[in-house]
């Protein structure tokens, strides 16, 4: 029997900015409290709404928008009394960390303080970020060092894939990483959510639907999408093209989808916060086409598995890691005609997708439990490790 925690989850994003990574620190955070372990979320403000509905609690600190995007927000913890005050309350077992910036940061802290494991988590290609904020290649790789320094002082560094552990060291780390994936909630596909999302985005047709969810930003290979629905429109396929979801460049995108003349079979949803509509338009889609090599893993495909949707990923992605072609999934290289004879071609054997959207259910998603079960492991672990090493005097890594 597991002793009862006292764990943190630091990140950046979190509810009700629902990004990848702020959704992978709820599923956390809900999943070790709802096997009675004592939880706590530490994030800049960005909700001041009801908090009972969750299973922990957050502790969050004054926060202002990240200038280039200004979903996101950030902040320094320190700076803020009311948040200290009630951080300082907290005798924290282990700490985890989403993320290598200002949350990352108060993490050390609090670890430093009490003398308990740091688990940093490798989510995202960060370099990607910081050469789109700012277009310097310089800035970039220092943004980078940073980030590798910031999991060089963490206790065990864990990756969600092998992809994103290799990217990690591409940018310099050099010491053990865990392989530790996300999991999914294996819901079943309900019809009243699929009848449900046709209703409201009006999808009521024999047409094929084509979907994408994830931030509304073209480092997640938006552009090849829309070019590959131009020409399959070209080519006179009928069918409808969904993208769901919120981000700095969603203006541009469907400009550029009018532009292009497929406006008209494009329906652009905003993001989607209940999980059963969520649920719904996954069960509506013929396929999820998720073409970005900048994700690490990302949920929407384990997702869209669990709705019995396969997916449309690129070749050598971290996405692909999990799809066989014409098993579980469609593969295309990372070009809009590639992509674009790949869905004509599974579009022709609709069986084909049927079968493939069972062996993706069957092979793709990792129910949360599992994960739990094994990160539960690695918390107990690293807490008899650090606890003695700390009685041998013997922590290198602070």
């Amino acid at each position: 029997m597991l002793s009862r925690l006292l764990v943190g989850q630091f990140s950046e994003s979190f509810y009700p900015i629902v990004d990848g990574v702020g959704r992978v620190a709820y599923n956390y955070a809900s999943k070790l409290a709802e096997r009675g372990h004592e939880c706590y979320v530490i994030t800049p403000m960005a909700d001041t709404g009801y908090r009972g509905r969750f299973p922990f609690e957050i502790v969050d600190y004054v926060s202002m928008s990240v200038p280039f995007s200004r979903q996101f927000k950030t902040g320094i913890a320190v700076f803020d009394k009311h948040y200290n005050d009630r951080v300082d309350m907290l005798k924290f077992d282990i700490i985890h960390a989403h993320t290598p910036f200002t949350a990352g940061a108060e993490a050390w802290r609090l670890a430093k303080k009490h003398a308990c494991p740091l688990v940093g988590t490798f989510h995202s290609k960060y370099y990607d970020d910081f050469y789109k904020a700012t277009g310097t290649e310089l800035i970039a790789q220092l943004g980078v060092r940073h980030v590798v320094k910031f999991y060089e002082r963490c206790d065990e560094v864990w990756a969600v894939s092998k992809n994103s552990a290799d990217t990690l060291r591409e940018y310099g780390y050099r010491k053990e990483i865990h392989i530790m994936p996300n999991g999914t909630d294996l819901t079943e596909p309900l019809p009243e959510d699929m009848k449900n999302a046709r209703e409201k985005f009006g999808l009521d047709t024999e047409d094929p639907i084509l979907l994408y969810v994830g931030q509304m930003d073209y480092k997640k290979n938006i552009g090849n999408i829309l070019k590959a629905s131009e020409i399959l429109s070209r080519e006179g396929l009928a069918f409808r093209l969904v993208l769901a979801g919120q981000g700095p460049d969603r203006e541009k995108i469907e400009d550029d989808a009018s532009k292009m003349g497929i406006s008209d079979i494009a329906c652009f949803t905003g993001h989607i916060y209940d999980n059963c509509l969520l649920n719904g338009l996954y069960q509506c889609a013929d396929l999820l086409v998720f073409p970005s090599v900048y994700d690490n893993a990302p949920l929407v495909v384990k997702e869209a598995a669990v709705m019995l949707t396969p997916s449309v990923v690129t070749e050598g992605s971290s996405t692909a890691e999990v799809i066989t072609d014409k098993v579980n999934g469609f593969v295309a290289k990372n070009t809009p005609e590639s992509i674009a004879d790949t869905i004509a071609a599974a579009l022709r054997d609709k069986e084909r997708i049927i079968r493939a959207g069972k062996e993706a259910r069957a092979t793709i998603p990792v129910s949360w439990d599992l994960v739990i079960d094994q990160v539960l492991v690695r918390y107990q672990e690293l807490i008899k490790l650090v606890a003695k090493n700390n009685k041998d005097g013997s922590d290198q890594n602070r």
